[in-house]
């Protein structure tokens, strides 16, 4: 999938203060849309809308738990790629199809196709990278975590 950045005023305050609010956490309820959209001043309905509306214009990609597959015994690896411009959307399709590929970006630099595997074992980080080399002929660099370091996202609300 490919992404522009949104026109300034394709976010409302609401959209922002969603976007804020929701990277703190999601509440575990019978009703989660209720209790977010309440603490937010909306109702439910109108905040499930609101999350549809902003994985449909790109303001985010997914919406769903974060999980640390390093706490859990797992591994993530920072990936990257140089994909020629003909082939991106081939390529991007090709990497998507894997289940462990947490997030895909693509920047406007030489290595053009960032992703993060999330994988069981520090194993299955060379094996899923392996397949997309083959798959699409293309290197995978390799980028493990050294160091942990977590940078909150906030939007002018």
């Amino acid at each position: 999938m490919r992404r522009s950045s949104l026109p300034p005023d394709a976010l409302d305050t609401t959209d922002r203060a969603i976007l804020n609010a929701l990277q703190d956490g999601f509440p575990i309820a019978p009703r989660p849309f209720a209790e977010a959209g309440a603490a937010l001043g909306i109702p439910e309905d109108e905040l499930i809308e609101r999350i549809r509306n902003l994985r449909e214009i790109g303001a985010i990609t997914r919406f769903g738990p974060f999980f640390d597959a390093a706490a859990m015994g797992g591994a993530f690896c920072l990936c990257a790629m140089e994909v020629p411009e003909a082939d991106f959307e081939t390529v991007v399709t090709l990497v998507n199809a894997h289940r462990e590929v947490a997030h895909n970006y693509e920047r406007t630099h030489r290595l053009n196709m960032w992703f993060v595997l999330a994988c069981e074992t520090e194993e299955g980080i060379g094996r899923v990278a392996d397949s997309i080399e083959e798959e699409t002929g293309l290197a995978v660099l390799r980028f493990p975590k050294l160091r942990e370091f977590f940078v909150g996202f906030r939007v002018k609300a």
